[in-house]
């Protein structure tokens, strides 16, 4: 079936992807992978997988990382939420969120900061660069 795609100008007050990604940036200071299993085993940071089911069954997973997957993350973080995890009780907590590659997480740790979690970030890279710096990983299909 061949459609027609309708070229059109976007709303005034819209903004791209790429110009959101970038604004999230501003505000985060992502870390890299040895950084995060530094301040995960060190000072206790809650490393958290937001990657679908999918994705961590193909491409493997970090021990220990807390998996909650996107599309909830706000509820489990929130501590004015019902629905929030037990260890949300602060929003003190230093929270290090990665993706596969590092994009998604970057958008999400923004939304954490929005919800008043002033040190939440996320991993430069994602659980790809984590696996390329040889760090511990669990579930690493051969060849992946």
């Amino acid at each position: 079936m061949n459609e027609t795609r309708v070229e059109e100008a976007p709303p005034a007050d819209s903004r791209g992807i790429d110009e959101i990604l970038a604004e999230a940036r501003t505000r985060i200071q992502r870390v890299n992978p040895s950084t995060a299993h530094h301040e995960h085993a060190e000072s206790g940071a809650i490393l958290v997988d937001i990657r679908p089911e999918a994705q961590r069954l193909a491409k493997g997973m970090i021990p220990d990382a807390l998996i909650i997957e996107r599309n909830v993350l706000e509820w489990r973080f929130d501590p004015r939420c019902e629905a929030r995890l037990p260890i949300a009780n602060t929003y003190g907590l230093r929270v290090i969120v990665f993706c596969q590659e590092g994009y998604t997480s970057s958008l999400a740790a923004a939304s954490l900061q929005d919800l008043g979690l002033a040190r939440a970030t996320d991993m430069e890279g994602g659980f790809k660069a984590w696996r390329d710096a040889g760090l511990p990983t669990v579930g690493v299909p051969e060849g992946s």
